[in-house]
């Protein structure tokens, strides 16, 4: 059924055309028709294919018919047709028979355009109904909706042709408006003006102003009555028809008049007035000047003398003559009741007794003919007694009579001067102006004595009518005639005093509002849409920025003005336009964001996060808004760029902080939005700093709540590198338990765990650089510090548990004489040392692990990987995080540059560090594994026994040489020199070792020097190897100071004496005087023995036990100890440690220090109280405990005597083990033994003040030994010791009273009486 229906339109619409264009192509209407190529005759051309406009404008202008450009139009602009007598565009009522018509069109027709009914539009004409038209229908019929453009043309039929007979319909008809354009509706956009109480509309308004119009263009002469023209031929009244397809050809024969009749029939033309109408107004206001010498024309009460002067005989109907009355009446009522601009108070007038004429008048039409022209006549004649005396009163400084203040009244005026404006505007056209708007203008000045126009109210009601036009049509020619407008309105100061009197004056109630100045009527609603549109620009001006920019124009001009109505200005004291240009921004961002957030909401995307999607979106935004938006609004708000940028950043984080602060791990939302989020924050501040330099915007984006993405991702990487680095360490352990040390291969000599551990690490990498979420510098820092805390834990396993070096070197021998010498004479017979005690044994390092050399090399080529392919690692992670993070972010630039650079300058520098260090460590452990270990008993033991001459260096170069083989053979070439170097510094120390403490079985002379001097030369050039081995420079550098001690070796004792007596500190032999001292030790004469002894109190080879270390760096301290024998028969020896006096030995009292207990050893005083040294406990297990000088020891004043007391205390011992059973008074007859002994083995003390001191049990031993020290020195049977007592006794006797009293009670004391057993603890 559809496909039937539209079969059939397409056969009416073909057959009204063919109709058409039959009669147009029969008749005289066209000169010429030229053929289309290929057509002879019309036969030939298809008519459906022919443009009906562009053969109509070939009619209307007499041109020659080219059908083949009227084809070609056609096909360029055909539409569908829009018919008369429809009741909308989707209705078509066509008067053809279809049972008559031809076949369907060969192509189909357009698609039906859509109509749009403007909402305001004047109210149509009354026109006589008719079979084909319904009065309801008149203005629906028109077309609204075609486009500007658009050459497509309303097409008649016959039928319409032949109705067109009658001149006034067609003048009716004539004066209704078509509109060629999509017009806008203005439903909201109305001035603030009260309605006016009769109901008029704008219809009324409109011919209302175009007779006030006449009425002043009468007063200056140019009113003329037209006669009425004749009926014209088909041909005319077609053309009339047609004619208005283009606006160029509107108004043909009114523009070919001239002046000012020519001007006012344009005017008419555009005003939509009808020919009759105005032939009557002229005719009547003519008529009623007539008889009124010197009145003007302009100063009628022109309502009243139309109804007095124009009858009801010159209306078609009465229906239209009760219309025009009821106008007149209306204007009436509004003019001299509702909106006077002169009251009623003086005339005693009332305002309800006009109301009443006013509605007889309108009574009387419907009443018998004779009798209501009666009641009309004479209620005309009392209105006219009571308004003209009051409507020529004068007002605002004229004259009686000078000017009727009818219609000046406020805000009826305003109204009727607006209808006036609007003739300026193309009937035709909506969008443009007339060509005559200059002399329009001009003329409509005549009115404004009439309506009390002054030129601000002009000014502002031609603003608000352009204005208007402009929100109608979008033409942008309108709205900027409208900104010119809005210009020429003076400010308060610009206007005249009068002027601002009487604007004052014109105030009005409208929607709630009292006192709505002329301004605030007019411009304020264009600020309202300005600032409505502007309130969401991105919506309004998606297309039209240059619009936007006349439009923000629009809304400041008027924003200006209405500034200085007091109301206004109170309301917007303290906002400034460039809060206004914010709040536009604010605004429209809010709405567009709201928008897109909206349709992110609803988006179907299952890849991306929605906030990925909106920070996208949202970035789009900024851009066009920066790039279109942003140019206009700076004009006026130099930082709206940075405002625009600032808010879209606070709206998009608001978004954000949930997801934000609830991310804890790296997942795949985080993954997706965080990037996203990160990039629009960094578009935003380089869009900040790029519109107000980096200083400026620095300040700027400190006001910015940072989405804290870096941090919070931060923390989040940090997470997972810290595990990362927990899994890496966990193969570092798990690498290094599995390593064997054995080469990969011949060419990769280094172990497998490392390239086990560069695995992971570069996993671990690439799995960082793959996440692609913002980091910052401490991100990378992070990944750097683990890294490199993985390498060193991994160098220091490596070595953990590597030997130290010390624990391969043999303990130095002690430093003795080599001479022995004669035994003490005085009061005891035998030497005070037993001879035949040997020195105990040298240590034997068993228990260390010792790795073979080649498990050594291997390590050392492990290690050299690690660290060559650090630097690699490295330099690769820094290629990727510039490629990663290209710019810095403009706020941490400056400081992230910084930490860039100190860590591209140390980011691996701790592992460096540490795997140097163990590659020295090893090397240095190799070397020294060789001479002292592998070759020790060839080396260090026997080398130089018993004499150098019959134990020379040669024999150990061969053993030396396999070793350096093995050495080679394994490690990497860039570790050679360094492991060689090594092992020639081994080399040099042992042979220092055995030079200078070879102990007391070598002995060396003077003459050894030369012997020494070849074999050290045989070591230099065994190293050096012809240039194949280490450069000769560096193997003269390490055995220089070798060579200095041979050379030292070559002096004569007295030269070495003489050296160290002469010299203060350096000697001029070139040695210290430590190694010269050790050289003495080694020479076999009793010049050297003798001045040790005397001279550094070293005891002979078979009595020293104890001695400070030779490289202890407190050698100033004199101290040593041994044995002193008691009982030769039970082999009973008390241990001694004497410490000499740092201040003056020779002078500075001796004191015997006793610990006590009983059984505690004096050992303990010297080591943990007041001797020279203080031992700290060793802090690893296994390790050696460290000395310390000690600032409070004794020996700082005094000469210190620690003995072990008695026999099996300490280091005491007897070889009786009876005698550890013993009593406080054996202890003292023992230790008074000891002490005659010291001090012959001492001599040079005896003269000095002697001291016994103690502690603890010491209160027994010291008044015990005292009383026999003072008993023996009484007798005088014994050697005399300068004993001296405490100083605090008073008495002298009270230290031998104290003896006495405890000998007298001996007996009684159990330890004695009954020679208990003495428990001793060494």
């Amino acid at each position: 059924m559809e496909d039937e229906n539209v079969a059939e339109l397409l056969q009416r619409y073909r057959r009204d055309r063919r109709v058409l264009l039959d009669f147009i192509l029969s008749g005289t209407l066209i000169k010429k028709v030229i053929m289309p190529p290929g057509a002879v005759t019309l036969d030939d051309v298809d008519l459906d294919q022919v443009s009906v406009d562009y053969m109509l404008n070939c009619a209307k202008k007499g041109a020659i018919l080219e059908l083949s450009e009227a084809i070609r139009d056609y096909h360029d602009h055909t539409g569908f047709p829009n018919m008369n007598n429809t009741g909308s565009t989707d209705e078509f009522f066509l008067v053809t028979n279809p049972e008559y018509s031809g076949s369907p069109p060969k192509r189909a027709p357009p698609s039906i355009p859509v109509s749009i009914r403007p909402p305001i539009i004047a109210p149509p004409v009354v026109i006589p109904p008719s079979p084909e038209f319904e009065p309801s229908h008149d203005v629906e019929s028109l077309s609204r909706s075609e486009s500007f453009n658009s050459g497509q043309v309303q097409e008649l039929t016959v039928d319409d042709i032949d109705d067109f007979e009658d001149d006034d319909d067609l003048d009716e008809i004539s004066s209704i408006r078509t509109s060629r354009r999509s017009l806008n509706s203005v439903v909201d956009f109305v001035p603030k003006l009260p309605p006016f109480a009769t109901g008029i509309s704008d219809d009324d308004l409109r011919e209302t102003a175009y007779e006030i119009l006449l009425a002043c263009a009468g007063a200056s002469g140019g009113l003329i009555v037209p006669s009425k023209e004749k009926k014209k031929d088909k041909r005319s009244k077609l053309m009339r028809k047609l004619g208005r397809s283009k606006a160029d050809n509107a108004l043909r024969e009114s523009q070919q008049t001239s002046g000012l009749v020519g001007l006012l029939e344009n005017i008419r033309a555009q005003m939509e007035i009808s020919e009759a109408m105005d032939i009557r107004t002229r005719q009547g206001l003519l008529n009623a000047l007539a008889g009124k010498v010197g009145k003007r024309m302009d100063a009628l009460l022109v309502p009243l003398e139309l109804l007095c002067c124009v009858s009801r005989t010159e209306f078609s109907d009465k229906k239209a003559f009760i219309r025009w009355q009821k106008r007149q009446l209306n204007i009436l009522e509004e003019g001299l009741i509702n909106h006077p601009a002169v009251g009623f108070g003086e005339s005693g007038r009332k305002a309800s007794e006009l109301r009443i004429l006013l509605a007889k008048i309108e009574e009387a039409e419907f009443q018998s003919s004779s009798s209501g022209e009666v009641q009309r006549t004479d209620c005309l004649r009392s209105l006219r007694e009571i308004a003209i005396p009051l409507v020529e009163r004068p007002a605002r400084g004229d004259l009686t009579g000078e000017v009727c203040h009818w219609a000046d009244g406020y805000h009826l005026n305003v109204k009727l001067y607006e209808k006036l404006l609007h003739s300026v505007f193309d009937v035709l056209d909506e969008g443009k102006l007339t060509e005559e708007v200059e002399e329009i203008l001009e003329l409509l000045k005549s009115t404004w004595r009439v309506l009390g126009i002054t030129e601000t109210i002009h000014y502002t009601c031609f603003a608000w009518v352009l204005f208007r036009q402009y929100v109608v049509t979008n033409e942008r020619g309108i709205l900027q005639h409208a900104i010119e407008q809005l210009k020429k309105i003076p400010l308060k100061e610009q206007r005249g005093p009068q002027e601002r009197i009487h604007l004052k004056s014109l105030l009005c109630n409208s929607e709630g509002e009292t006192g709505v100045s002329v301004l605030q009527s007019f411009l304020a609603p264009i600020q309202k849409w300005a600032d409505k549109r502007l309130g969401d620009y991105h919506l309004h001006f998606a297309e039209g920025p240059a619009i936007m920019e006349d439009i923000v124009a629009v809304a400041m001009f008027t924003r200006r003005l209405l500034l200085e109505e007091p109301e206004v200005a109170l309301q917007s004291m303290s906002l400034t336009d460039r809060d206004q240009i914010e709040l536009y921004i604010s605004s429209s961002i809010k709405h567009a964001f709201g928008r897109i957030s909206l349709v992110v909401e609803k988006s179907d995307a299952t890849n991306d996060h929605p906030l990925t999607l909106l920070a996208e979106e949202t970035k789009k935004l900024l851009k066009k808004d920066s790039t279109i938006y942003m140019p206009i609004l700076s004009q006026r708000h130099p930082q709206a760029i940075v405002f625009s940028a600032s808010l879209i950043h606070r709206l998009y984080g608001i978004k954000l902080k949930p997801f934000v602060d609830a991310a804890e791990h790296l997942t795949e939302d985080v993954v997706s939005v965080f990037p996203a989020a990160d990039n629009l924050e960094q578009y935003i501040i380089d869009l900040i700093s790029s519109s107000c330099g980096e200083e400026n915007a620095v300040v700027y984006c400190k006001k910015l709540v940072p989405y804290q993405i870096e941090s919070v991702s931060g923390t989040l990487v940090m997470r997972w590198v810290n595990s990362q680095l927990g899994r890496i360490l966990s193969w570092v352990e798990r690498a290094i338990q599995q390593e064997r040390w054995e080469p990969i291969s011949p060419q990769q000599r280094h172990g497998s765990s490392i390239v086990e551990v560069y695995r992971i690490v570069e996993e671990t990498v690439d799995q960082f650089f793959a996440l692609k979420v913002p980091m910052r510098s401490s991100e990378m820092n992070g990944l750097f510090r683990g890294i490199d805390n993985a390498f060193q834990v991994y160098s220091n396993h490596v070595i953990e548990k590597l030997a130290s070096k010390d624990e391969l070197l043999p303990p130095v021998p002690v430093l003795t004489r080599y001479k022995k010498e004669v035994g003490i004479k005085a009061f005891v017979k035998k030497e005070l040392f037993d001879t035949t005690h040997k020195i105990p044994e040298e240590r034997k390092t068993i228990e260390i692990n010792v790795l073979t050399t080649s498990t050594l090399c291997v390590q050392l080529n492990t290690l050299y990987y690690a660290i060559s392919h650090l630097n690699r690692l490295e330099d690769s992670i820094w290629e990727r995080w510039t490629k990663k993070k290209p710019q810095e972010k403009l706020i941490k630039k400056s400081m992230d540059e910084k930490s860039r650079n100190s860590m591209q300058k140390g980011s691996f520098d701790g592992s460096r560090k540490d795997i140097n260090a163990a590659i020295d460590r090893i090397c240095e452990f190799t070397g020294t594994k060789i001479i002292f270990w592998d070759l020790r008993e060839p080396f260090i033991e026997n080398l130089y026994k018993p004499s150098v001459s019959q134990s020379r260096l040669e024999a150990i170069v061969d053993p030396l040489d396999l070793e350096l083989n093995q050495l080679c053979d394994v490690i990497v070439e860039q570790l050679r020199d360094r492991i060689v170097t090594s092992l020639l510094q081994a080399s040099l120390d042992g042979f220092v070792r055995v030079i200078l403490d070879g102990g007391p079985s070598r002995v060396f002379f003077s003459s050894d020097a030369r012997l020494l001097e070849e074999d050290l030369e045989v070591l230099k050039e065994f190293f050096i190897s012809g240039g194949d081995g280490l450069p000769r420079g560096v193997v003269e550098n390490l055995v220089s100071r070798a060579r200095l001690i041979v050379k030292l070796h070559s002096y004569e004792t007295r030269e070495l004496i003489d050296d160290l007596r002469s010299s203060s500190g350096r000697s001029k032999l070139g040695g210290d005087t430590e190694t010269i001292i050790r050289i003495l030790c080694h020479r076999s004469d009793s010049e050297a023995s003798q001045f040790l002894k005397k001279q550094y109190k070293i005891p002979k080879s078979q009595s020293l036990l104890f001695l400070v270390p030779y490289d202890f760096p407190v050698l100033e301290v004199a101290g040593m100890g041994w044995y002193v024998t008691i009982d030769e028969n039970h082999g009973k020896k008390l241990f001694y440690y004497f410490i000499e006096s740092e201040r003056n030995p020779s002078k500075n009292s001796v004191v015997l220090w006793l610990n006590g207990g009983p059984g505690c050893s004096s050992f303990d005083g010297f080591v943990y109280e007041h001797g020279p040294f203080n031992f700290e406990a060793a802090k690893v297990k296994g390790s050696l405990p460290t000395l310390h000088l000690n600032p409070y020891s004794s020996s700082k004043v005094s000469n210190i005597l620690y003995l072990d007391s008695p026999a099996g205390v300490g280091f005491s011992y007897s070889k009786n083990k009876t005698d550890y059973i013993t009593g406080d008074t054996k202890t003292a007859s023992d230790s008074l033994i000891f002490l005659l002994k010291w001090f012959e083995l001492y001599s040079e003390f005896l003269s000095n003040p002697f001291f016994i001191s103690g502690e603890s049990y010491a209160e027994i031993y010291v008044p015990t030994l005292s009383y026999e020290v003072m008993t023996g020195l009484d007798a005088g049977t014994k050697s005399v010791i300068n004993f001296k007592e405490d100083d605090e006794d008073d008495d002298d006797d009270v230290a031998t009273e104290k003896a006495r009293r405890f000998d007298d009670r001996k007996d009684d004391n159990p330890r004695d009486a009954g020679n208990s057993k003495l428990t001793t603890f060494g």
